[in-house]
């Protein structure tokens, strides 16, 4: 069961855990973290819980790119590529029970606004369905955010994010 944080318990772990390096993250809004933390702490961009029933619906993404999932362990990897082979868009996907956990979904600059996102986001539902997997969660950025909601998931919370920069 997921609890909402209180301050209390986010200034504790705020003070204790101060090596260069250290993240929080919580789904909760920004301010309130940004509040509750001791100085030290740096905020990060806001991302966005996100779910969704997979429908197991495939799709290519369009000419001249191709597309294929492969697996590298429990890791199901989704890629694009260009005529050249280059890779142009990318997904991950593990599964945690029944929930497929998107993750890492890029489409390099020169090869946006072309589809590619959606075609990602569409072989790794279909490939989630096929393991069995029903529902998807993922923590999108404000640009994936959108993507996203186009594709049929819902924002379920902020995600509020922190860290020790290194020196």
């Amino acid at each position: 069961m997921l609890r909402t944080p209180d301050d209390g318990t986010l200034a504790d772990l705020g003070r204790r855990e101060v090596v260069p390096g250290t993240w929080i993250k919580v789904a909760a809004d920004p301010t309130d973290l940004k509040r509750a933390l001791p100085d030290g702490w740096t905020m990060a961009d806001t991302g966005y819980l996100m779910t969704a029933s997979f429908t197991g619906v495939g799709g290519a993404p369009s000419v001249p790119y191709t597309s294929r999932v492969s697996t590298d362990g429990d890791v199901a990897v989704a890629v694009c590529t260009d005529p050249t082979g280059e890779i142009a868009a990318s997904g991950r996907l593990a599964a945690a029970g029944n929930v497929g956990v998107i993750d890492q979904v890029e489409t390099s600059p020169a090869h946006r606004r072309r589809g590619l996102g959606s075609a990602i986001m569409r072989s790794l539902g279909h490939h989630a369905r096929e393991m069995g997997m029903r529902t998807g969660v993922l923590v999108a950025t404000d640009d994936g955010r959108e993507l996203y909601r186009t594709l049929g998931w819902t924002v379920r919370s902020p995600i509020a994010a922190a860290y020790v920069p290194e020196s």
